[in-house]
């Protein structure tokens, strides 16, 4: 690929990330607006829709806590990752 078709790529990425971003803004916009109707209300039907809107509960270990009072046991679980991360600046 030469430096301008690469170039031209980038850019086209950027404004296709740019557009996400923008959709994405809305899509939460929306999705607020909606949530802010529904109040308290779990489930609403609109038509062909179905809203739900539960509250979902879960647990998660404490990493940071688990580490200042067990660090040797936090270390035993400790698992390390490698992955490539891609970004355009």
């Amino acid at each position: 690929m030469s430096n301008h078709e690469l170039t031209t790529k980038i850019r086209e990425l950027r404004e296709m990330l740019q557009l996400i971003e923008e959709a994405q803004a809305i899509a939460e916009t929306i999705k607020d607006e909606l949530k802010t109707y529904m109040g308290d209300r779990e489930e609403l039907r609109a038509g062909e829709y179905k809203l739900t809107y539960k509250a979902v509960t879960s647990q998660r270990i404490d990493t940071a806590a688990l580490k200042k009072q067990l660090p040797e046991v936090a270390a035993l679980y400790t698992k390390t990752t490698t992955a490539r991360r891609f970004c355009v600046a």
